[in-house]
């Protein structure tokens, strides 16, 4: 019983991860990281709708919004977002529970997030057409 108590623990730990283009120390982002109700999805389809991660991460508590990635020249879905929870108990149910499991045949990723800000919405890269797909 013991092994899965750490086990759910590690998953809701701090990735190594840290956004390059946060405005702030690495303490102030480590900060917003350990109070944040916000979480980052990525692997997803570019075919996964925003309804499937209504689904999916409403299992885990209630969402205030979802904001899908979006390139930004075309508009269209990149293969990432953003699931903000009303509190950080449910994100942190995200992250033990939906973490490393599939939707659309394809295994999610989920990590803590410091919070959406506008503009995060679209890939990254040169033009924010930068999109990842495994």
């Amino acid at each position: 019983m013991e092994f899965f108590k750490r086990r759910r623990e590690a998953d809701t730990q701090l990735s190594r991860y840290r956004d390059q283009k946060f405005q702030g120390s690495r303490a102030e982002q480590e900060d917003k990281l350990l109070k944040s109700s916000t979480v980052y999805v990525g692997n997803l389809s570019f075919y996964t709708s925003e309804e499937q991660i209504y689904e999916l991460f409403g299992k885990c508590g209630d969402i205030k919004r979802v904001i899908l990635g979006l390139d930004r020249i075309t508009k269209t879905p990149c293969g990432f977002c953003f699931v903000e929870f009303y509190d950080r108990e449910d994100a942190r149910n995200a992250m033990r529970y939906v973490k490393g499991t599939r939707l659309d045949d394809r295994i999610v990723r989920v990590d803590w997030d410091t919070g959406f800000e506008e503009g995060r919405q679209y890939g990254r890269g040169k033009t924010g057409g930068q999109v990842r797909d495994e």
